[in-house]
């Protein structure tokens, strides 16, 4: 027996801002979660750098 509630609501583009206000606070977003993914993989490749020149 068919219950009644309405379908799920999928919104058609849900990753178009709709101002510009918040497509640059987007990409404020995606580019400061970049530098820092980039930060850490520099921290990574300096720690190894570090941990090799202390053991040999």
């Amino acid at each position: 027996m068919p219950t009644e509630t309405p379908p799920p609501y999928f919104p058609q583009n849900p990753l178009s801002p709709g101002d510009e206000k918040t497509a640059k606070k987007l990409r404020l977003t995606f580019y400061g979660c970049g530098l820092l993914a980039a930060l850490a993989v520099l921290a990574a490749i300096v720690g190894v750098v570090y941990l090799l020149k202390s053991l040999f």
